[in-house]
């Protein structure tokens, strides 16, 4: 009787174990296969917002209107943050929204002769031999404590121009604040970010 108990105990012992071995390794291979097929559906939800993306957050957008209610030609894009172009005043900007929904502040094109004459009167004593491409003037919101990304990089929430300047082989980008110290901000020759 003892052997007949022992074998049985056995047998069942065995095969629950078998059977919780496949068990495990359906469910391992399972989980592989649901995370695989959830990612690529984040993915393809993603990339088909980008292309969709037309319209801001609600919020957002009522804030825009209070903030620029004569802006006109608006498109919205997200880029990081919520980006608005627009033109204000005959003015082409650019207006950046943080995940909160509140204005981080605005970029404009802006003339080289707009900037402090010390800031001028460095540049050109420092990179002669550069060319201006382009110079931004970013407008601050005071009042958000967010740091603005721009060509990539995050800089101090203030007031600053940023000059795009080249000579040919090399295209760097300067920082000049409204007192008009100028610093070194980003080297664009090997960089995909503009």
């Amino acid at each position: 009787m003892k052997h007949v108990i022992i074998f049985g105990s056995m047998l069942f012992f065995g095969a629950t174990t078998a059977f919780s071995q496949d068990e495990l390794a359906i469910a391992i291979v399972s989980n592989s296969i649901h995370k695989v097929s959830k990612s690529q559906k984040e993915e393809n939800r993603f990339s088909r917002r980008m292309k969709e993306y037309t319209e801001p957050n609600y919020t957002t957008g009522q804030h825009f209107l209070t903030q620029f209610p004569d802006a006109t030609n608006v498109s919205w894009k997200i880029n990081g943050f919520e980006e608005a172009s627009f033109t204000l005043n005959g003015k082409n900007m650019q207006a950046f929204y943080d995940y909160d929904n509140q204005l981080i502040g605005t970029t404009t094109p802006a003339n080289y002769f707009d900037m402090p004459a010390s800031a001028r009167k460095y540049i050109e004593k420092h990179y002669g031999d550069y060319t201006t491409q382009k110079v931004i003037l970013f407008d601050d919101n005071e009042y958000n404590q967010s740091d603005m990304i721009l060509y990539g990089d995050a800089f101090a929430d203030e007031d600053n121009y940023f000059v795009e300047l080249s000579n040919g082989s090399k295209t760097i980008v300067l920082q000049v604040n409204m007192e008009g110290l100028v610093t070194f901000y980003k080297d664009l020759t090997y960089c995909n970010v503009k």
